[in-house]
């Protein structure tokens, strides 16, 4: 007997792999801009910052692109992920301004990719033997790409911060996921509207909004258009193939900062970093298909 992957499978595999790493991309970018513009300014008030400046372009993408009004349930799960969603974006932020990146990061991201993949599992099904190899040392490569590789040993804020990030984005994920498909960006921009009306009702009952400073104003605006295109991608992986392929493959995002520190702040990455770049490589290549196994009788 030969065990082969269908042409169709492979082909919806492929995309949604592609559309993850363009939120893969966009994701670890913005996560390096808004790590270092965190660094000089408060995190609940760049987070804010960035994500009004960033809804400007995207009502002119909806009202370009998109010609179907969206089903209120579209609407619904799309406010219910961005509500979610901001608030692990901002422990993930404090907690990389106030503990290691090397723990909270890798945690955070392993968090994000473990539960919608079992989600996936349950309603989609176990995916074939070779992706799940691939889910498993996707995990490992998040590990290494964004940690010294030593044994973990956490502080109770960093645990915290970690944990709350993780299951904040896994839910994000889940959400994004429950939308019809019929329209890509308004449910996306229902959840950059619900999250900057929670997070702002927030930041300043607790009066803790502090203006940023013009010369942060590049950063924060990168910040922001990265992270709707990272959400942008990941709604269209959810919507090509399985949650938890889309999930897993972007789930790599803390190599393309680590990549980001080694080129603009002449960060030298580690043996084991190296080792996490090509586990990375040939994870993406067993969860997409491109590699096979067979089996003869």
């Amino acid at each position: 007997m030969i065990a082969m992957l269908t042409s169709h499978m492979f082909n919806n595999d492929l995309l949604t792999a592609f559309f993850a790493l363009g939120a893969t991309l966009a994701w670890g970018c913005g996560d390096f801009s808004g790590g270092l513009v965190s660094r000089r300014h408060d995190a609940h008030s760049v987070v804010i910052a960035a994500q009004l400046i960033s809804l400007a372009p995207l009502l002119i993408l909806v009202g370009t692109f998109e010609f179907v009004m969206p089903k209120a349930s579209d609407l619904f799960f799309g406010s219910l992920g961005g509500v979610i969603g901001v608030f692990g974006l901002l422990n993930l932020y404090q907690g990389l301004s106030v503990g290691r990146m090397s723990v909270v990061a890798p945690l955070a991201a392993i968090i994000a990719s473990v539960i919608p993949v079992l989600v996936g599992i349950l309603s989609d099904g176990l995916p074939t033997p070779i992706q799940l190899a691939g889910f498993a040392l996707a995990l490992i490569a998040v590990w290494f790409l964004s940690s010294d590789g030593k044994r973990l040993e956490a502080t109770a804020g960093e645990l915290r911060f970690a944990i709350t990030s993780g299951i904040g984005f896994a839910a994000f994920y889940v959400s994004l996921d429950k939308v019809s498909g019929e329209t890509i960006l308004w449910p996306v921009l229902a959840a950059r509207v619900a999250s900057i009306v929670a997070l702002s009702v927030y930041t300043v009952s607790r009066r803790l909004w502090l203006a940023p400073a013009r010369s942060l104003l590049p950063l924060i605006v990168l910040t922001g258009l990265l992270d709707t295109a990272g959400n942008f991608f990941f709604t269209m992986a959810t919507h090509t193939g399985r949650l938890d392929i889309a999930t897993v493959v972007s789930s790599l995002y803390p190599g393309v900062t680590v990549m980001l520190a080694l080129v603009i702040l002449k960060e030298r990455l580690r043996l084991n970093q190296w080792f996490g770049v090509l586990a990375a490589f040939v994870a993406i290549a067993m969860i997409t298909g491109c590699v096979q196994v067979t089996y003869s009788a």
